[in-house]
């Protein structure tokens, strides 16, 4: 087995505290299991031209203490620094994904046996009745919306932890096209209608199994009117007077940074 891996808990990403942040995408020894009592080691299968065959994953179970010379750092925060240093952990989101996806689906979906590992692969199998367990990836959309003032439509969601403003999103349903999906989010959220809905941008989102699809839209009719389940606030903001933004590296801020150079303009 290779020699190096991401160490995991849920979606923090797990290190030394002495380790140095610029080798981050490099992971760590396997060695450093030693630390730990329980956990699970994954060799991820590589996709061919795009990640390295050598990543392994560690997960941490829930429930075991983290020792007092390590330290948990959030994905999220850690996007954010690598998108403002011009980085790349793709890796890590990847490995992320699958290691939370093998907690989750350690036992059969169908009839509760518990699921044999498949070499080499990225899927489980159960041995009682062959049922097949591959990663869950659940599309979801969001779209930056303007209007032809150019101003950005931003709402703050119920769910926010901050006062943080960001785009329209929400979960592709069974049966609906994206488009749709987009159409539909935006009427049931801020009660108002858009056209010319065009895809700009993916981002694969480990929080926990996501594929986040960008699109942008203009405004067609309708008055703002936020749910009051999960919108609590929207409004439109031109260049001049913005809230508080999403972080860097999520693909939010990947929107809301290319209406701010002017690509949505016509």
């Amino acid at each position: 087995m290779d020699k190096r891996a991401f160490f995991f808990q849920g979606d923090a990403l797990l290190m030394p505290a002495d380790f140095p942040g610029s080798q981050i995408d490099n992971g760590l020894s396997l060695e450093l299991i030693n630390d730990f009592n329980h956990f699970e080691i994954f060799k991820i299968p590589a996709i061919k031209g795009i990640t390295p065959s050598f990543i392994n994953t560690v997960s941490i179970l829930a429930e075991t203490d983290i020792p007092d010379n390590w330290k948990k750092i959030p994905l999220r925060q850690l996007l954010a620094g690598s998108a403002a240093n011009g980085g790349n952990i793709d890796n890590i989101i990847r490995a992320c994904h699958i290691a939370q996806w093998r907690l989750d689906s350690r036992y059969c979906g169908t009839c509760g046996t518990k699921n044999n590992e498949v070499s080499a692969q990225a899927y489980r199998l159960c041995p009682n009745c062959g049922r097949l367990e591959f990663p869950r990836i659940c599309p979801a959309i969001i779209v930056l919306i303007n209007d032809s003032k150019d101003r950005i439509l931003l709402a703050h969601n119920i769910n926010f932890k901050t006062r943080v403003y960001s785009h329209i999103s929400g979960f592709n349903e069974a049966g609906e096209t994206l488009e749709e999906t987009v159409a539909r989010e935006v009427r049931e959220e801020i009660n108002i209608e858009i056209c010319d809905i065009t895809y700009v941008k993916s981002q694969a989102w480990p929080f926990p199994n996501s594929l986040m699809l960008g699109f942008k839209a203009r405004y067609l009719s309708g008055t703002i009117k936020p749910d009051g389940i999960e919108i609590e606030d929207a409004s439109w903001f031109d260049r001049d007077n913005l809230p508080e933004l999403p972080g860097l590296g999520s693909l939010s801020r990947v929107l809301i940074d290319s209406w701010l150079s002017g690509a949505f303009k016509k």
